[in-house]
């Protein structure tokens, strides 16, 4: 195959020493311009905010071709869609939904005191998010697992209400996917919403006096889910007003691979992501020329007999996905770490410890038996994480995006004469002489 009928367009960093801001920008990433995006959608979400359900539906009209009958999904159309649930896939999400369950069971976090001094403590309690949205995407799949993935880790943390949004269907009359309806129901969860894209998330942030059916909708405290650009555009846009999760991008694999690993593997994960989106990033990084040419060659074998040809076609021959030469695995890591991939792949030889030296990642698939495509559905780790190299500062969707941390302080009189000193010399050294006071006051008299 010719370099102008290759999939994977190589870089070769083997010769170049860059430094990180250098090696960054070498690198394959899709342009996501969030900014523009945001002030494309910021006259749906100010229209939301102003004009409530009526601005959602008038949305919906435009952007997903149908008014929804009903902006809330009225509680039978939950129990039909579970009612009608092929069982095998029933069977898959519950199984799906044991494996998370039992991950994040383990994720939630007791109270921690400290004793600072004899009668001063200092204890951290964990406190969920009171009401939480959550948005389940309905545009070139149907995601199921997502409504595990978000729902899950919200009833684990202890969330006490939960309202799930996903795009309303044409072919469905106006509802959500029944597969989507059908995981809400399984999960217990009753308030959900016909609603997509950034109307959506407006709503969930800004609530509205009356849906349609006589009853109105509470803001929620914290929106979570993934979507395309204009939903983290939204998501951007309602920041402040409620929490987000991450501004989430296209989805990204990047697989850290030597002559150990089997091509077609590799060439079946890289093609897994492009399955999603034409702006799917599939990155091959690897110190073997001859891995490298090995999957180009199954590539060419498996792209042309998979369902969604075009769309994988698309993505891999973009400027977000590539294969990278290196010098070596030490080079291999620095440029993994670099991209800070949303999943990240590991075969190599001693996987293992080469794993436990990455540091930027969203989740970290380790040896020939652990594809990303596991951790979609099955693994027990959630697949909503940081995209677009934002792993360097922030994880992936679990527990604790549900939980807040607050100190509880308790002294008494002698701690207090303890710290007293420390206390207002700080005090007077910062130019406020009344923090000291209040402390001073207490051993008057």
């Amino acid at each position: 195959m010719s370099p102008a009928d290759a999939f994977l367009t190589v870089t070769d960093l083997r010769a170049r020493s860059l430094s990180a801001a250098q090696l960054t920008a070498a690198l394959p990433r899709a342009e996501l311009d969030v900014a523009a995006a945001a002030e494309a959608v910021r006259p749906v979400v100010e229209d939301v905010a102003a004009r409530g359900a009526e601005a959602v539906l008038e949305a919906s009209e435009r952007f997903d071709g149908i008014r929804p009958a009903h902006l809330r999904v009225p509680a039978v159309e939950l129990e039909r869609a579970l009612a009608e649930l092929d069982p095998q896939i029933r069977s898959a999400l519950e199984e799906s939904i044991a494996r998370v369950r039992a991950v994040d069971a383990a994720q939630v976090r007791p109270a921690e005191t400290v004793e600072v001094v004899p009668g001063g403590t200092v204890t951290q309690r964990w406190v969920p998010v009171h009401r939480v949205g959550l948005y389940v995407p309905g545009g070139r799949a149907v995601l199921p697992s997502s409504v595990v993935m978000n729902v899950v880790p919200a009833q684990a943390a202890g969330v006490e209400q939960i309202v799930l949004a996903s795009p309303p269907q044409k072919e469905f009359g106006g509802l959500p996917h029944p597969t989507i309806l059908a995981a809400c129901a399984l999960l217990g969860v009753t308030e959900v919403l016909a609603a997509g894209g950034a109307q959506a998330i407006a709503l969930l942030a800004h609530g509205a006096e009356d849906l349609g059916d006589g009853d109105g909708l509470e803001g929620v405290d914290l929106v979570t889910g993934p979507g395309n650009v204009y939903v983290a555009a939204a998501k951007r846009l309602v920041r402040g007003k409620v929490g987000i999760d991450a501004e989430a991008g296209p989805t990204e694999i990047a697989i850290l691979a030597d002559d150990t690993a089997d091509p077609a593997f590799v060439a079946a994960d890289l093609i897994s992501q492009a399955e999603h989106d034409p702006m799917a990033a599939s990155v091959l990084v690897t110190p073997s020329e001859a891995l490298a040419e090995s999957v180009e060659a199954a590539l060419a074998v498996q792209v042309p007999a998979a369902l969604h040809r075009e769309r994988i076609e698309e993505a891999l021959r973009g400027p977000q996905s590539g294969a990278v030469l290196v010098a070596d695995l030490v080079q291999g890591l620095a440029v993994v770490d670099a991209y800070g991939a949303e999943h990240l792949e590991i075969q190599t030889a001693e996987a293992d410890e080469v794993a436990a030296r990455v540091t930027n990642a969203g989740a970290v698939f380790v040896g020939p038996h652990s594809p990303v495509s596991l951790g979609d559905y099955a693994a027990g780790s959630n697949h909503v994480l940081p995209t677009g190299g934002t792993s360097r500062f922030t994880g992936g969707l679990g527990v604790q995006t549900f939980l807040r941390g607050i100190h509880v302080v308790r002294y008494d009189r002698e701690a207090l004469a303890g710290a007293r000193e420390a206390a207002t010399t700080l005090a007077r050294a910062e130019g406020l002489p009344a923090h000291g006071t209040a402390i001073d006051v207490r051993f008057e008299g």
